[in-house]
């Protein structure tokens, strides 16, 4: 038989753990979803030149969203590409020896140095993203193996930042308090 301090000893902890759980509930951003997507529809059009630049902004998008301040430096991008761009196990097959490769010609056309900086242009791009309707989801047009080999590096490093960036948001993104805000202060920016 239970009384009623019982039942509330029990019920407290019970709501105290959902409460927590409401807390830590990954949240999605359409604005950072839509910027990845913008990238992909930018490959299945062969707009290389205009991907890969917009890829590239990917590590230093992630690094300024992270930071209260939207700052981010050459380090602290470089840091991040060598956690987020290699798929776990990848180091034990061929395709960590090709991650390998385009990490290094990756790393080539990321900013060097210390310096901090506000990527502007690329937060200005991600906010606009955030009024546009979502593509229609379809097949990639362009199957990155029958391209060919002089031009398979750029498709295969958008897909590799893109990729990174989507296990990034997933896996540490969205259960981050900073990322978040930064998100939210974005979406309310005019």
């Amino acid at each position: 038989m239970r009384d009623e301090s019982g039942e509330q000893a029990v019920s407290q902890p019970q709501s105290a753990l959902s409460a927590q759980r409401a807390e830590i509930s990954p949240s999605s951003s359409r604005m950072f979803a839509r910027y990845l997507n913008d990238i992909e529809q930018l490959l299945r059009e062969q707009h290389w030149d205009a991907a890969l630049r917009e890829a590239l902004e990917v590590p230093r998008l992630a690094v300024a969203l992270a930071d209260p301040s939207l700052r981010c430096c050459g380090d602290r991008v470089h840091r991040w590409c060598e956690q987020w761009l290699r798929p776990s196990g990848a180091e034990r097959d061929a395709q960590g020896l090709e991650v390998e490769r385009l990490l290094q010609r990756l790393s080539e056309r990321l900013p060097p140095g210390s310096a901090e900086s506000v990527p502007t242009r690329a937060l200005r791009r991600l906010r606009l993203r955030r009024h546009l309707r979502a593509p229609p989801r379809g097949v990639f047009a362009v199957r990155i193996d029958e391209l060919p080999a002089g031009q398979s590096e750029t498709p295969e490093m958008c897909s590799l930042l893109i990729e990174a960036a989507r296990r990034w948001y997933a896996r540490s993104a969205c259960h981050d308090p900073t990322v978040q805000a930064n998100l939210a202060r974005l979406a309310v920016l005019r």
